[in-house]
């Protein structure tokens, strides 16, 4: 159960407390970095148009339906692997009801189409680069060997094609890839270069989870719209990225039928931290069923009244829609800022209809996470960046910005650490993401996570003056790996250091 204590732990504000916290249930509006002794308790209001902004001020929220990524077909198919052909080129795509927007693609669809593969079988994927910049595609939270990593400085050529070689042996997860090509990935992802791998297995299927049509994926990113409906980009813009993008859609609803369903969560933006929570606008809290997170699934499920997600991270939930009367409509509510909370306060709909039949089920035992190795190295990382109204434009990790020349960290191969990650900002939120290794969070400013934190993960959100005490063990592959915050924008302005391992 996510507590007022785990609340406070992750730094979250007065607001966000009393929306998890016994007394009242009421959610409140969040503002990012604000001490929680100084937050204002505001109810968030669910209005049902938003204010002008550039063309997506013309977007009634909750009119335009739910779509899903298109799943990508193989082209072909071995005893042992599924091969698969994804073209990177722009292309004019329908964001904003009845406009074209110029995006970024793979294969021309934003959100990007889905490559579902299984633990066990090898994923095949040739990149073609039909841009006319250099890109990098990294399978986020995939375990593979350097050369099929996507790193930020081994780039696909314009013109030129790289085929990637995931061999999947890992346990079954919600993964995504994107563009991690140095100094242009936070503009290539925002303007749509991402898309989802999902990775299952066959403990996973034994399970009875929700399935099918039941299981749905729910990428989660922001945007700012011009007048003629064009992405803007301008690099560490929180401000006014304030339409919220739900599979590409605007504001979006779902009509589901009154029984169990399985929604993957993607944080895909930039920068925007969600705290979200279903409301039905009253002051009654809607709990789920979290299930997963990074890594794959919670060893138990874990419920919550609300889920937290920084750039990059992922959760699965369940939500038992039979629990509604037919025709309650539920809204998936953010409570955290920048931006106007009647923008940036809600992210979708469900509409609920009659209850149907359902053998799906969520068991009390979801996986065995195994035991944590003893560790034999301690290090530790400061996360920092020139502040707001500085002048300065860069961030760092112990004090530096990313030098593709240097290696910064040297790990014997097959070794277990334990990093400690403190966020030294005073006012900005970051994030830490590792390549190639899923850790497990010991301790966040010395007090155990949250049951939804307790599985595998390759994300975790620190807010400023907050440390996070993480365990991983290098004993897969050799070679050089990033580290970096995932809020891309810092990542790009220098928030990103090198790992060698031998």
């Amino acid at each position: 159960m996510f507590t007022r204590r785990h609340a406070i732990r992750l730094g979250l504000t007065t607001g966000a407390v009393g929306a998890v916290g016994a007394a009242g249930g009421v959610f409140r509006t969040l503002t990012a970095g604000q001490p929680a002794a100084a937050a204002e308790h505001r109810p968030v209001t669910v209005p049902v148009a938003a204010p002008a902004a550039g063309a997506a001020g013309a977007v009634e929220p909750f009119s335009v339906p739910l779509t899903v990524p298109p799943v990508l077909a193989p082209y072909r198919r071995t005893r042992t692997a599924d091969h698969y052909r994804i073209t990177m080129r722009r292309a004019g795509v329908e964001i904003l009801p009845g406009t074209r927007t110029d995006a970024l693609t793979y294969n021309g669809s934003f959100t990007g189409p889905t490559i579902r593969a299984r633990t066990g079988r090898t994923t095949v994927v040739q990149q073609v680069n039909a841009l006319d910049m250099p890109t990098s595609v990294h399978l986020h939270g995939g375990n593979n060997p350097v050369e099929h990593d996507g790193g930020m400085t081994d780039t696909i050529a314009p013109g030129r094609r790289r085929t990637y070689v995931y061999e999947n042996k890992q346990p079954g997860a919600t993964l995504w890839t994107h563009d991690h090509a140095h100094h242009m990935e936070s503009e290539h992802v925002y303007r749509g270069l991402s898309g989802l791998y999902l990775l299952r297995d066959p403990a996973e299927d034994r399970l009875g989870l929700p399935s099918g049509p039941y299981d749905i994926p729910l990428v989660l990113r922001d945007a700012h719209f011009d007048d003629d409906a064009q992405l803007v980009y301008t690099m560490d813009d929180s401000e006014n990225r304030t339409t919220i993008l739900v599979n590409g859609r605007p504001w979006p609803y779902l009509r589901v039928e009154g029984r169990k369903y399985r929604f993957r969560l993607v944080n895909s933006c930039n920068l925007r931290i969600f705290v979200l929570a279903l409301s039905d606008g009253s002051a009654t809290q809607h709990p789920v069923q979290q299930i997963g997170t990074d890594g794959g699934l919670l060893a138990a499920p874990a419920e919550t009244p609300v889920i937290v997600l920084s750039p990059g991270e992922r959760a699965d939930v369940v939500v038992d829609f039979a629990r509604y009367a037919p025709g309650t409509r539920l809204t998936l509510a953010n409570m955290l800022g920048p931006g106007p909370m009647e923008r940036v306060g809600q992210v979708m709909r469900f509409e609920v209809g009659e209850r149907t039949a359902d053998d799906s089920r969520v068991p009390d035992t979801l996986a065995t996470l195994p035991a944590l190795p003893r560790p034999t190295v301690e290090r530790s990382f400061d996360l920092s960046m020139d502040e707001p109204g500085s002048g300065g434009h860069q961030a760092y990790i112990n004090g530096r910005t990313f030098d593709p020349d240097r290696i910064d960290t040297h790990i014997e191969w097959g070794s277990t650490e334990v990093w400690t990650v403190t966020n030294k900002s005073a006012t900005v939120p970051h994030n830490f993401h590792t390549h190639l290794v899923q850790f497990r969070i010991l301790e966040r400013d010395g007090q155990p996570p949250y049951p939804a934190e307790t599985g595998w993960k390759d994300t975790v959100l620190l807010f400023p003056g907050q440390s996070a005490k993480l365990q991983l063990t290098f004993d897969s592959h050799r070679g050089v790996y990033p580290y970096h915050c995932h809020m891309i924008d810092h990542s790009a302005m220098g928030m990103m250091a090198q790992m060698k391992i031998a």
